[in-house]
This record gives C-alpha cells, sequence and structure tokens, in this order.
C-alpha cells in the first residue's frame, strides 16, 4: 500500500480556502454544526476534568457537571435533526466555517492553571451563546428555532448555573486547597530550576570571572572569560536537566520546559556579573560588578526564603558565605 494512503486523512467536504460563509448555511448544516459544537465543548470539558482530576478534584467535579450538561443539549440536538433530516448527520465543524474562534487545545494550556482553564471555559460558553443566538435568527422552521433560541437562553444562563456549580463543588476549603497546590506546582515547576539555575550561574561563574579580570586587569578579555562561562553553564544545566526525570511521579512537569528556565536562569546569573566588564575603567568595572554580586547573592537568599520556606537567616547563611568563598577564591588566584 502507498505511504501516502497511510499518512491521509478524513477531510470534510465542507473544506474549502476561504471556508463557508454562516449565511449560506441550510438549517440541516446548521442543525449538524451545533450538533459538532456540543460534542467537542462536551469532550473539552471532559478532558479538563481529566486534566484536574489528580491534584484539583473539586474542579474537575466542577467541569464533569458542565460537560454533562453539553451532553443534554447534543442529545436535544440529535433529537430534533432525526425528526427533520432523518439518521445521517452531516459532516460539518466549526472550522469549516468563516468566523468561528479555534478551542484552545488543553496541552497549550500546561502548566495547569485554574484561572485560564476557567477562563477558557466562559469563552466557549459565550461562543456557544453567541452562535444559537445567530443560528436561531437565521432559521425559518418554528422547531428548530425555538431550539436553538432555548439553548441560546441557556448558554446566557450558563455562567450562574457554573457558579451554583462552583459552590456546590469548591468549597473555600477546596479553593485553599488547590491554591496550595497551585503553588507547590508552581515552585516544582519554575521557582526551583530556576533557582538552581540563578544560583549555579551566580556562584560557580564567580571564581572564573574575577580570577581573570585580576590576572589580566583587562576589562574586554575578563568579560569573554564572564560569557563564555555564563553561556557554558547555561547549557550544560539546561541538558542536565532536560535529560533527567520525566516529571511523571515527582510532579516537576516537562523536562525540557525545566531545561530551558534552569539554563536561561543560569546565564543570566552567570552574565549579571560579567556585563560591568563592558566598561574600559578596571577600576569602576569591578566596583561595579562587587555590588551586583551582592544584589545577586541577597536576591536568591530572598527567593529562598520566600518560596522555599527557608528562614532568611539561613537563607543568607547558605547562599552568600557560600557565595564569598567563592568570590574570595577567585580573587585570590588571579592575585597570585
Amino acid at each position: 500500500m502507498p505511504l501516502t494512503s497511510w499518512l491521509s486523512f478524513p477531510v470534510s467536504p465542507w473544506r474549502g480556502s476561504a471556508g463557508l460563509r454562516f449565511s449560506d448555511l441550510s438549517e440541516q448544516q446548521i442543525l449538524s454544526l451545533a450538533i459538532a459544537l456540543e460534542e467537542e465543548d462536551a469532550r473539552i470539558y471532559n478532558t479538563y476534568a481529566e486534566v484536574l482530576a489528580e491534584e484539583f478534584p473539586d474542579s474537575a467535579k466542577l467541569f464533569r457537571a458542565m460537560a454533562a450538561e453539553e451532553d443534554g443539549h447534543r442529545h436535544r440536538l440529535i433529537e430534533l435533526y432525526r425528526q427533520r433530516f432523518g439518521e445521517r448527520i452531516l459532516l460539518i465543524r466549526r472550522q469549516d466555517v468563516r468566523g468561528f474562534v479555534e478551542r484552545k487545545p488543553v496541552w497549550l494550556i500546561r502548566p495547569l492553571d485554574l484561572e485560564k482553564i476557567r477562563a477558557q471555559a466562559e469563552i466557549m460558553e459565550a461562543d456557544s451563546r453567541r452562535f444559537y443566538a445567530q443560528a436561531a435568527r437565521h432559521t425559518t422552521d418554528a422547531a428548530i428555532r425555538q431550539l436553538l433560541g432555548d439553548l441560546a437562553a441557556e448558554e446566557s444562563r450558563h455562567e450562574s448555573q457554573a457558579e451554583r456549580l462552583g459552590d456546590r463543588f469548591i468549597t473555600p476549603d477546596a479553593v485553599h486547597s488547590e491554591h496550595q497546590t497551585q503553588r507547590r506546582l508552581f515552585v516544582l515547576q519554575f521557582v526551583q530550576p530556576g533557582l538552581a539555575g540563578l544560583m549555579d550561574g551566580s556562584v560557580s561563574t564567580l571564581a572564573p570571572l574575577f580570577a581573570a579580570a585580576f590576572a589580566t586587569h583587562d576589562t574586554w578579555s575578563t568579560f569573554l572569560v564572564g560569557l563564555a562561562a555564563a553561556i557554558g553553564s547555561g547549557i550544560s544545566m539546561a541538558f542536565a536537566e532536560a535529560l533527567s526525570d520525566d516529571g511523571a511521579l515527582t510532579g516537576r512537569g516537562s523536562p525540557f520546559l525545566r531545561g530551558w528556565v534552569i539554563g536561561l536562569m543560569t546565564t543570566v546569573g552567570g552574565l549579571g556579573h560579567a556585563l560591568p566588564y563592558l566598561i574600559p575603567h578596571f577600576e569602576l568595572a569591578t566596583a561595579l560588578a562587587f555590588a551586583v554580586v551582592a544584589v545577586e547573592l541577597g536576591l536568591i537568599a530572598w527567593i529562598r526564603k520566600r518560596y522555599m520556606d527557608t528562614p532568611f537567616g539561613l537563607a543568607v547563611l547558605q547562599v552568600v558565605v557560600g557565595g564569598l568563598l567563592v568570590f574570595a577564591l577567585g580573587i585570590a588566584i588571579g592575585s597570585a
């Protein structure tokens, strides 16, 4: 069998270079499109529920309830379609009609953010309400117009229904628990790799940078050493993190995303005290580099206190003392 036959996918007969105009749709096409929309929305809500089930079980219940409502709409639409047009539902989807906004795939919302998902659900309900209102005005069949008008009214009430479902499923304790979970995921997926990169870039590059500075007293050569150390450390840390655990068991998220985060922050940390050596005056550049180092170490200590629940005094001891030892080592070697 030719390779192309294995790679081919079914294509809707309505797809064209520009798509169909909504005003040209027949009542049969409108009902078929409405059925497809309800199927898609129910599938998206169920997907949200599956994605949220482990970390946010109460919000998952909310989206399952919303999916059940969409399934109810679909059943009513299919029943009326069967009465009017028979058993064969036309294959027509939102991407076949001009002006429809594509649904955002759930995998593009990662890492999980409840507010983004709930905002997307509100957009979906608003899109459905506008569709049913316009479709009702476009049809002349009394039964079809009545059903579409009823669905438009129901979609307009979904926001308040979602609020009632939220009151039922999302209690204050559940909201607090979910916020804590979100914070934990944020720390695991972004803060920890970013902090590790910032510490490595800020501390490990101190010795080669200041060794080069005090050995050569040449600002441009010192900058090149710092630039090479920062970028090299960033690449090394990025690959090491990207090839580590896949995050499935630890909840640390995508290793490739963590690799980008840790690589970027390592490079930023190393460049911070290298950039002052773009100034041609050695004493001024060195004094400014000293100040940048102090700010970097203080920032790292604050981040450890803010997100890692480390007492500030202990964070200062761990970061500043270690950083100063590396800093002094670089100066001693460069001055030898």
